[in-house]
């Protein structure tokens, strides 16, 4: 007999900087909730940062969202793919401008390296973006790697991000 797979953790980043970034990552967030198996359980502020890719580009908006699923992580991928995918992304330039990024930052204390997906998240130490909404939902959080969250937000500069009010 088969037995029900338990509900993990899993924590979203959340990006856009095309067509009504706001809007995009706000449908994507409610989409996030819409997901088989899975309950959106909060999510953070959106921020407003400066993009990180190739050529001039507008601003991001970002944001982190916490989510329970029973989904297994590469289920899980595939499904915030077919986010991305309802909301056009287009795979062509490494962080080039997107209407939609959601990237699985970590689940449950799991590591996970595999060529489709690598958790916890590889650049998530060096994300201002990513770890300053992160804080916000779970300030006291520790990483697989027994790091504490906090110790990585000493480590980046708060330049370039606005967290947006009552977004």
């Amino acid at each position: 007999m088969k037995t029900a797979p338990e509900a993990a953790l899993a924590y979203i980043g959340l990006g856009s900087n095309l067509d009504n970034p706001l809007q995009q990552v706000a449908s994507a967030l409610s989409e996030l909730g819409q997901m088989p198996h899975t309950t959106l359980l909060q999510a953070s502020s959106w921020y407003r940062s400066a993009p990180l890719g190739p050529g001039p580009q507008p601003d991001y908006i970002n944001g982190v969202a916490l989510l329970q699923t029973t989904l297994e992580p590469h289920e899980l991928l595939r499904a915030v793919q077919q986010i991305e995918d309802l909301h056009g992304r287009e795979r062509s330039l490494r962080w080039g401008a997107r209407t939609l990024d959601l990237d699985i930052l970590l689940y449950d204390d799991q590591v996970v390296s595999s060529p489709e997906l690598q958790i916890p998240h590889p650049q998530l130490p060096v994300r201002n973006f990513v770890l300053y909404p992160l804080a916000e939902l779970c300030p006291d959080l520790i990483l697989p790697d027994h790091k504490p969250l906090a110790e990585l937000l000493a480590n980046v500069s708060s330049a370039g991000i606005v967290r947006l009010a009552d977004a």
